[in-house]
């Protein structure tokens, strides 16, 4: 009877700390922060990584009292919608998130996604923050989207710039996937080499993304002999098989892109056949990192059991979000006031030593502030893992 009645009150006590500990969360209203973006398919990797730096950011907002915006303490809660990289669906999406009331969201990860909601983001009064290059998105008279990471139109020059310095590089040749992101990647990356010297030997030759054996579509490129071969806007699923088929068919020059990968995905489908891989990073290095940022990367593993470098950059859109509104809390409702606010907005950037600011760029671009600033980390892929090339800005 002793044992029981003990087990009892042990039972009623604890049922009593999870209550008072959801009583305290619940106490905080909920300000709810959309994501719409690819989770699904050979693009997943983009989304994923979105998605989870957002969740566990909000995870940690939360556990450490919520974030205050005004003189209101609000929990950050995260809305998700695979959009499957289907643009009809990102407009589904974006139309959810409208429903919910939600004014900002993340996303989408891809052109043409990001190019399907602009209607519904300027008519509903939604800011949103994708990841996709198209210069029309950012400037007027569209004002609704910012750009979330360094473009390709931004990144390729400064990559061209290095291996023509380091590697010696002399020409390049182009391959793409035969859908809009990636032709459009292409087709900046071939007028920024041209524009800093590069002899383009190609720039014609497309695949199909369902493409499992890429020994034919490589072959008459490679003929061609360039230093440098670029795989434009390419997938995180498709580029190993890409880079095993042009080191299999002899190609010992340079291979790079300018899109984020994926080191695990690398080592898995390509294992060393990849070393030497250039690619853009997360917007963040070991001696970049604040103990905050490492902190991040911490609890993102330990919800995930994994951790992919580029949410290095994507933690950043919902950190400016939250940043942005408490410089100015009318914008919680008026995207517009949040608009104003980004012209003259800076604030501490908690993911990097030194004093670097969180501030909006892209007058150079777009002609008015319409992307976050974030460091352009370019990474070659080593036996395994990403190493630091070399870190530049955008302005």
């Amino acid at each position: 009877m002793v044992k029981r009645n003990f087990l009892k009150s042990t039972l009623m006590a604890s049922l009593t700390l999870i209550a008072l500990s959801q009583g305290a969360i619940a106490a905080n209203p909920l300000l709810k922060i959309g994501f719409v973006g690819v989770t699904s398919g050979p693009a997943a990797s983009w989304g994923i990584s979105n998605q989870r730096s957002m969740e566990t950011r909000a995870a940690w907002i939360n556990e450490t009292g919520g974030v205050k915006i005004g003189g209101t303490t609000y929990n950050v809660e995260i809305i998700a919608f695979d959009d499957q990289k289907d643009p009809k669906r990102a407009i589904a999406g974006m139309e959810k998130m409208a429903q919910e009331g939600i004014h900002y969201v993340v996303g989408p990860n891809v052109d043409d996604g990001a190019a399907a909601v602009r209607p519904v983001a300027e008519k509903k009064g939604i800011m949103y923050f994708p990841y996709a290059f198209p210069k029309e998105l950012y400037t007027k008279p569209a004002s609704n989207a910012v750009l979330g990471m360094v473009a390709n139109y931004q990144s390729g020059p400064a990559i061209y710039k290095h291996l023509m310095k380091a590697n010696g590089v002399k020409s390049v040749a182009f391959v793409a996937a035969n859908e809009s992101d990636p032709l459009s990647q292409r087709d900046g990356g071939v007028s920024a080499a041209k524009a800093v010297g590069l002899k383009v030997t190609s720039s014609n030759v497309t695949y199909q993304v369902d493409t499992t054996d890429f020994s034919p579509v490589l072959l008459p490129v490679l003929k061609t002999r360039p230093d440098l071969l670029v795989l434009s806007g390419v997938s995180p699923a498709n580029a190993p098989q890409l880079i095993r088929s042009a080191r299999e068919l002899g190609f010992k020059g340079t291979i790079s892109t300018e899109t984020a990968q994926d080191a695990n995905v690398l080592k898995e489908g390509a294992g060393d056949l990849a070393n030497g891989f250039v690619s853009v990073g997360g917007a963040s290095t070991p001696q970049l990192a604040s103990d905050k940022m490492r902190e991040f990367v911490k609890r993102y593993t330990k919800m995930f059991g994994e951790y992919n470098d580029e949410s290095n950059t994507k933690v950043y859109a919902l950190e400016y979000i939250l940043e942005t509104l408490k410089a100015n809390p009318k914008g919680l409702t008026d995207v517009k006031t949040f608009q104003k606010t980004m012209d003259t907005f800076e604030a501490p950037n908690p993911y990097m030593v030194g004093n670097a600011k969180l501030k909006y760029v892209g007058m150079s671009s777009f002609g008015q502030k319409r992307q976050v600033s974030v460091p352009l980390v370019v990474n070659v892929y080593k036996s395994g893992k990403f190493e630091t090339l070399f870190v530049a800005q955008v302005d």
